[in-house]
């Protein structure tokens, strides 16, 4: 049985929904042929015009709001299907190292060979790396115990 504060449940799904609003507006804008709303000398035009703005012609950004959904049906699942409650912890560390990984190599790439910044792929960073530090300490408190074991 995992033991999820509310508080840090809470916490964890207004991140993730977050998270999801941005997946849900980059995803839009990079199929959108207008520009996408960024501040002055931002660089999300540049970002999303990028080759690294798609693998095998899927948004970056779809990948994204695949994650972030998964993220929100796990934590507002996992209180009803003891399945999803007992394998929770492990599934949410799994998804968000996958995100927080993934969206270093890209913050990477807009620092190091794009040479622009898009604010809202920052923010998503920063969203999946709360989410990954969260989901480390939910993991290690849902650690059976040796008495569990036996």
């Amino acid at each position: 049985m995992s033991k999820t504060l509310p508080m840090q449940r809470k916490i964890m799904l207004a991140l993730a929904l977050l998270g999801l609003l941005i997946a849900v507006y980059l995803t839009w804008s990079h199929y959108n042929e207008g520009s996408a709303l960024c501040a002055q000398g931002g660089g999300c035009d540049i970002v999303r015009a990028s080759r690294y703005s798609e693998v095998a012609g899927i948004p970056i950004a779809a990948f994204g709001l695949l994650g972030y959904l998964a993220i929100v049906s796990i934590l507002l699942l996992e209180r009803w299907k003891p399945s999803i409650e007992e394998n929770a912890p492990l599934l949410l560390f799994g998804i968000t190292l996958i995100g927080f990984i993934y969206s270093g190599y890209l913050t990477y790439l807009e620092l190091f060979v794009i040479y622009a910044l898009c604010p809202y792929c920052v923010a998503s960073a920063v969203v999946m790396t709360l989410l990954f530090a969260f989901s480390v300490y939910y993991l290690i408190r849902n650690v059976p115990d040796e008495t569990e074991m036996i």
